[in-house]
């Protein structure tokens, strides 16, 4: 039994204790030496290398090329000419987060934190990683204007809960605007019903965060001249998150579909000092691309989904490229457990509408989201030194006949279609 089938065989047992005996955590997986070889390296950000390989040396990326040696201990892999990319990201997901994405008590709610709702246990997580995803950020819901804090997993299923947890990751923060909220709060009859009455909410939320804002610089400048009477403000978790917000701290995520509510956002932004990092769905996006592209503000959209609500009736399929053709950076997202099994699929439909280049296609669900999380260093290309998060495929990776066959992980293989049970060790049939 090679090291490949042993790690897999751990991996299996990780999944089983978590799943059926309650498990935190899992033993860490010691990482070994790898050498991917004769495969078509899809690397997003130079090109593709036919018959190449990829050399995985403790979990990162060690070298890409075609003329790669590696130790004589390293597990070797022959891939037999398929397709090797990097694994997909997922840039707004509501996976394992079950009811608990909204808290719709406030059109505020900064303070709330989406890892206190995160079921690792989720099988969701597994089909995602089945259907080659390997990062997602997941994040709170659109009921309110502004919603909780993200957070950003590895699909290492199986593993405990810390040990999904994407070390490091930036923090992001959920706003909204439009129809959600506007009908959350509306069919209560409370502020906000209206749009108007959704930014007011808004504006007043990031006024209260200046004024505490500048009541904590007020303190730390007494306590820096040594003043010993300087009292500290009282802290309050809402405007803390949002103090954090104008301090850049946090990556602001916004919920928006129409074109309008594009410009005030960036407008509100400008007016008090924060960047907006994208605007997810965003199916006007095409409408206000340069003005988009001028704030350096990418969008996570959707590939042709149209007509569903008001907000997407002047949706198009060609809005990726159009958007991407003006300077902006664009990924593809899925929303749903179940459009994140075949991103891939989502992606390639731009090829068709609009004219996409394999390799823009391939940054959608890759390199481009990457950059939308903020571990676009770390992950999202086949490039040395970023993590060895990698999906092996059977069938060319953008159409409808590409299914993963390995996932891997930090250089561990989390995900093998050729076990039974398409590679999940407790599958029944049926489930």
């Amino acid at each position: 039994m090679n090291r490949i089938a042993i790690r897999t065989g751990l991996i299996a047992l990780g999944l089983f204790l978590t799943t059926f005996a309650g498990a935190q955590q899992a033993p860490p997986l010691p990482h070994h030496d790898v050498l991917i070889k004769n495969a078509v390296v899809m690397t997003v950000t130079h090109g593709n290398i036919q018959n190449g390989s990829v050399y995985i040396k403790d979990g990162k990326i060690a070298a890409v090329g075609q003329d790669i040696t590696a130790p004589a201990s390293a597990t070797v892999i022959d891939a037999g000419g398929k397709y090797l990319t990097p694994g997909i990201i997922d840039s707004h997901s509501h996976i394992a987060l079950g009811d608990d994405i909204n808290e719709a008590t406030s059109p505020i709610t900064p303070q709330m934190m989406m890892i206190d709702a995160f079921n690792y246990q989720d099988k969701a997580i597994y089909r995602g990683l089945a259907g080659g995803v390997t990062t997602s950020l997941l994040l709170h819901g659109s009921a309110n204007m502004i919603g909780g804090q993200a957070i950003v997993i590895k699909h290492k299923y199986g593993l405990g809960r810390d040990a999904m947890l994407f070390p490091n990751a930036p923090r992001s923060i959920k706003f909204a605007s439009g129809e959600n909220p506007k009908r959350v709060y509306g069919g209560r009859e409370q502020l906000p019903s209206t749009r108007m009455g959704n930014f007011a909410v808004q504006r007043d939320a990031l006024v209260q965060a200046q004024e505490y804002l500048r009541d904590w610089n007020d303190y730390d400048a007494k306590v820096k001249k040594g003043d010993k009477d300087a009292k500290p403000p009282k802290r309050d978790l809402k405007l803390e998150a949002l103090a954090d917000v104008l301090r850049g701290k946090l990556l602001v995520q916004i919920h928006c579909y129409r074109a309008d509510e594009f410009l005030t956002e960036m407008a509100m932004a400008k007016e008090f000092g924060y960047k907006v990092r994208a605007f997810h769905h965003a199916l006007e996006a095409y409408k206000v691309a340069d003005q988009l592209a001028a704030e350096g503000v990418a969008i996570a959209t959707f590939s042709d989904w149209w007509g569903f609500k008001q907000e997407a009736w002047d949706a198009i399929p060609w809005n990726p490229v159009m958007a991407m053709r003006k300077g902006v950076r664009v990924a593809i997202k899925s929303d749903s457990s179940d459009f994140s099994r075949r991103l891939n699929q989502e992606a390639a439909k731009t090829m068709r509408y609009g004219g996409a280049t394999e390799e823009e296609a391939l940054k959608m669900i890759t390199l481009n989201p990457a950059w939308i999380i903020g571990v676009d260093d770390r992950v999202g290309s086949i490039d040395v030194g970023k993590d060895a998060d990698l999906v092996i495929w059977d069938g060319y990776p953008l159409s409808s006949y590409g299914v993963p066959n390995r996932v891997f992980i930090d250089g561990d293989v989390y995900f093998d279609r050729s076990l039974p049970g398409l590679g999940m060790p407790n599958y029944k049939e049926g489930e």
